[in-house]
């Protein structure tokens, strides 16, 4: 074997859902991180007609990846097909399609196909692309389908919480990018563990205490984009959630920034019961969860807007 050679697979699943419809999640990638579990967050970096160059952030195998890729759309043809531009040790190269196929006026078919080849003629290299490209792509299909045939009400919730501060944003980022200092520095927190392999792509785990005395351990994917942003995704969830995306965004306004935690989560309806009681509704789910993380963001940035006013000489008070 040498480097060079070529290696291909295809996946396919059957959605009772139309086929325009499915094609529709397939081309935006903007709401990839809601979809597909591995996807982390997804940029277009650019966009000409029907040619986009996007920047995914992904877990693989485990671990946080990052890449580029050029994306081709046929909305005629109901396809749309990559290449990575920029890859990531193991992998040398990939590329492949997404191709959409009507079976009836109300089902489809996605076949999902790649084609790769290692960094490296070693066998584990190789061998740790297959189970990534396996892995991925059948945790893709069956999010795609789930997204595609669900009905009824949307379980899918965004909030948000912002606060002004009277200091510098790089103040305010760097207390909220250096989280391997939070179990001193926020009272919520019992535990964390931070790893970072490369600048700016974090993975962070640690021990949340809620409001009624319990704890919960969260493991999360952080994109971290110096002084601007921190996009997160939950990969290890309380048992209310199947999904939870979040962004810290801070912005210079009136003198000063404004920081702003915005969360998205889709409600895990089968544990509503089992977590709340058997007289909890969705809505009861939804508001306990927003209150929650409310709470403990609105902590956070307190404690964010008095570190930051301390080190402008404008007092410590949150």
């Amino acid at each position: 074997m040498t480097e060079h050679e070529i290696h291909r697979t295809e996946h396919t699943i059957d959605v009772d859902a139309p086929a325009e419809l499915v094609y529709a999640l397939v081309a935006d990638v903007t709401r990839w991180p809601e979809t597909f579990p591995p996807t982390v967050h997804a940029e277009v970096v650019e966009r000409t007609g029907g040619s986009e160059l996007i920047r995914l952030w992904a877990t693989a195998n485990g671990t946080a990846k990052t890449w580029t890729s050029r994306r081709e759309h046929d909305a005629a043809k109901l396809t749309v097909t990559f290449r990575q531009e920029r890859s990531q040790h193991p992998v040398g190269g990939m590329g492949g399609a997404w191709v959409v196929e009507p079976l009836t006026e109300t089902t489809s078919r996605v076949r999902l196909l790649h084609d790769f080849h290692a960094a490296t003629d070693d066998p584990a290299d190789l061998e740790w692309i297959r189970q990534a490209v396996d892995r991925n792509s059948g945790s893709e299909l069956q999010a795609l389908k789930a997204s595609a045939e669900a009905t009824g009400t949307d379980r899918l919730i965004t909030f948000e919480d912002t606060v002004h501060v009277d200091g510098r944003g790089k103040d305010v980022y760097d207390f909220l990018n250096e989280a391997q200092l939070w179990q001193e520095r926020l009272p919520h927190v019992g535990r964390v563990q931070l790893d970072e392999d490369e600048p700016g792509l974090q993975i962070l785990e640690m021990d949340t205490r809620a409001k009624d005395g319990s704890t919960h351990t969260t493991r999360s994917v952080r994109v971290c984009t110096p002084a601007t942003t921190i996009v997160y995704k939950q990969v290890v969830l309380p048992a209310l959630m199947t999904l939870h995306t979040g962004r810290w965004l801070i912005e210079e306004r009136d003198g000063g920034v404004a920081v702003t935690s915005r969360h998205t989560v889709r409600i895990n309806t089968e544990n509503i019961t089992k977590v709340l009681g058997a007289d909890a509704t969705v809505e009861t789910a939804a508001a306990f969860v927003q209150s929650a993380l409310s709470t403990n963001s609105l902590a956070t940035l307190g404690l964010a807007k008095a570190h930051a006013e301390a080190l402008a000489g404008g007092g410590a008070e949150s």
